[in-house]
């Protein structure tokens, strides 16, 4: 029996509704923001999935550059005292990062998954990185040997 057919999924979708990258259907968190060992309907090991930091930062990017926008204009149009800014402008700021930052993180985790990202790995191709050093220097000496030889 071979292993069921998942057709591609819109990652946009499936990331926003916090759900399987691959099958659509279990839940990607179980938690908050903590993310699950395998999704529960399909089995999938979401071991893959590492957003790290990138999820908080573009959105504090973000709702910070919109946050900033409504911020002067609530401040150059109304004028409130400060203590205003404190019961109603930071409290909203807050509620828009936490509000957004779960389904970016979905839509983050679904792409990993789809474009098949993994941790980068580092080869040397030349008299760069690993082929320059010691080793270099051993090959160089061979074939220095060998000529001398000839």
């Amino acid at each position: 029996m071979s292993d069921p057919v998942y057709p591609p999924l819109n990652t946009l979708k499936t990331g926003v509704r916090c759900r399987c990258p691959r099958c659509g259907e279990g839940p990607l968190f179980e938690g908050y923001l903590k993310i699950r060992e395998s999704c529960p309907a399909c089995g999938l090991d979401y071991g893959f999935a590492d957003p790290a930091d990138g999820p908080a930062f573009f959105v504090m990017s973000a709702v910070g550059v919109v946050g900033m926008i409504g911020f002067m204009l609530f401040e150059f149009n109304v004028h409130p005292p400060i203590w205003v800014h404190f019961a109603v402008t930071f409290p909203i700021l807050a509620l828009m990062c936490l509000g957004v930052l779960r389904p970016f993180k979905g839509w983050m985790v679904a792409e990993q998954y789809f474009h098949k990202a993994e941790e980068a790995t580092f080869v040397s191709v030349g008299k760069h990185g690993e082929g320059y050093g010691w080793r270099g220097q051993a090959e160089r000496a061979a074939r220095e040997k060998a000529r001398r030889a000839d």
